[in-house]
């Protein structure tokens, strides 16, 4: 119950890559197998990959041919063709383990964070995702998220590999960090972020290609995966007026644009009934009663 293999893809991360792979290779407890995917780099993200590749052979790259950045169905597949290889790897090399792990190629690790980690899911034998505390790095200060304790981070999460194989592995689709938790829970697993470990995250939450393209683009993908008008009002208000600096004040407009664009065009949703369902009809139930309970017991 101590080995995990790791994914993370990558492009054009010439500055952060050298920070987040100094921390895997710190950790007090390393993958089994990392596997790196480089989405077309064009500047000396290559020649890093080399070199981590050349000094630990338990590190290995995969190339992709340049394509557009899309921060939707795009960095889905990048992660499957990283976790395809993984797998694949792992069968011919006959390399076991117990959990499944993702990184973001701008995130720096606590050098115990899948240790900790590791010692939760074994701990509690119904935890199938989580992940630790994010950090985001705005003008030189880091600023810590203050969302739910049940939606583990996508920046670096560990999964159950039990829970993993149940929920299908990493899914193609827009949000798979969402859906991944949705069929996590509809499935019995529980879902949890822990404050006593972090990540700091070298760019502002979203901010990859600049916050107002970020949000507008979760709204789009809050609309394909089933959110209701209702729940993006109540978050895109509340983004608007938010006091928490991790979430930039003015964010919600760009996220509302996002979802109510798709909304008015009639896009079409996620082809996945349970997932619509659950968003339709548990989500906002779900949150009020989370926050009942978190009143409670302050």
């Amino acid at each position: 119950m101590r080995t995990y293999i790791l994914v993370t893809p990558c492009k054009d991360e010439e500055y952060s890559l050298p920070k987040l792979a100094e921390s895997v290779i710190n950790q007090k407890m390393k993958p089994e197998l990392w596997v790196i995917v480089d989405d077309g780099s064009t500047d000396k993200t290559p020649q890093i990959l080399q070199e981590l590749t050349m000094s630990h052979d338990w590190i290995r790259s995969v190339r992709l041919d340049e394509t557009p950045r899309d921060l939707g169905i795009h960095v889905a597949h990048v992660y499957r063709v990283g976790f395809d290889h993984a797998l694949e790897y792992c069968d011919n090399n006959n390399i076991s383990y117990d959990h499944v792990g993702v990184a973001d190629s701008d995130v720096v690790l606590d050098d115990n964070y899948f240790e900790y980690l590791m010692n939760e899911l074994e701990m509690n034998p119904k935890l199938g995702i989580c992940s630790g505390r994010i950090g985001s790095t705005v003008n030189g200060k880091i600023l810590w998220d203050r969302d739910r304790e049940d939606l583990p981070t996508g920046g670096a999460r560990l999964w159950n590999k039990k829970c993993f194989e149940e929920t299908g592995g990493y899914l193609l689709t827009c949000s798979p960090d969402s859906i991944a938790i949705v069929k996590a829970k509809l499935r019995g697993w529980e879902t949890k972020k822990f404050d006593d470990v972090k990540m700091i995250s070298l760019r502002p939450f979203a901010g990859a290609e600049g916050q107002w393209i970020g949000y507008k683009k979760m709204g789009s993908n809050n609309y394909h995966i089933g959110f209701t008008p209702l729940h993006i009002l109540l978050k895109g208000v509340k983004l608007l007026w938010s006091k928490d600096d991790f979430h930039k004040n003015g964010v919600g407009i760009p996220y509302m644009l996002g979802y109510f664009t798709e909304y008015l065009k009639r896009a079409p949703r996620i082809d996945d009934k349970e997932v619509i369902d659950y968003y339709r009809n548990t989500r906002l139930k779900e949150i009020l009663c989370l926050k009942i309970i978190h009143r409670k017991t302050r």
